[in-house]
């Protein structure tokens, strides 16, 4: 990925939280000779050795996973927060830009055991349910339902490089940055609020 120094965002510890709070990514590879991605939520993970890696599955019948055998690189993108910057927001001419946070993943994949994929199933269904108000948990599912778990390819991905970008108008002098700020929070729009939210928090 194409990162301008400015924006290359390289604190591990950042990009690890940011991983597990935007977890839904794009595994992106090789299928059957083309690019081929699917759109899954996937855990950042430790193994025995204390390295960290992405867990999550498929379903069977999506091609990409027999392609694993044959092939095991694999792009993961986790995208964060976005928005359209107008260059009306300036105090000078200039052009409109995005500013966006994302990571790419870059690994070897390897496909588990069914009880592996089961556990890590277990796993990230409690991730997303710990906030609910009657959790659901795979331990209390009927034999009957777990039966659909067949139908899932399980797979970890052993990462080999991390790249990360922050875009949030560090090019800008203080009163413009605040500016974008204070134009981001009165567009009413979700995304762009929380971009704003992401700029305050930014070391200047």
């Amino acid at each position: 990925m194409y990162i301008p120094k400015l924006y290359k965002n390289e604190n591990q510890e950042e990009i690890s939280s940011f991983i597990h709070e935007n977890g839904f990514a794009i595994l992106v590879n090789q299928t059957n000779g083309k690019l081929w991605a699917t759109h899954i939520p996937l855990l950042l993970e430790k193994n025995g050795d204390g390295k960290e890696i992405l867990t999550g599955h498929i379903s069977k019948l999506n091609p990409q996973g027999e392609s694993f055998k044959d092939n095991d690189e694999v792009l993961v993108i986790f995208s964060g927060v976005h928005s359209y910057i107008s260059s009306s927001w300036y105090d000078h001419e200039n052009v409109p830009t995005w500013n966006y946070l994302a990571v790419h993943v870059y690994g070897k994949v390897t496909i588990s055991s069914h009880q592996q994929a089961v556990e890590s199933l277990k796993r990230l269904v409690d991730k997303y349910e710990k906030n609910s108000k009657n959790p659901v948990r795979v331990e209390d599912l009927s034999a009957k339902t777990m039966r659909e778990a067949r139908g899932i390819i399980g797979f970890e991905i052993e990462i080999t490089s991390i790249e990360a970008v922050k875009k949030i108008s560090q090019n800008r002098d203080e009163k413009n940055y605040q500016n974008i700020i204070s134009e981001l929070e009165n567009t009413n729009d979700n995304q762009s609020i929380a971009l704003a939210n992401e700029m305050k928090k930014c070391p200047r």
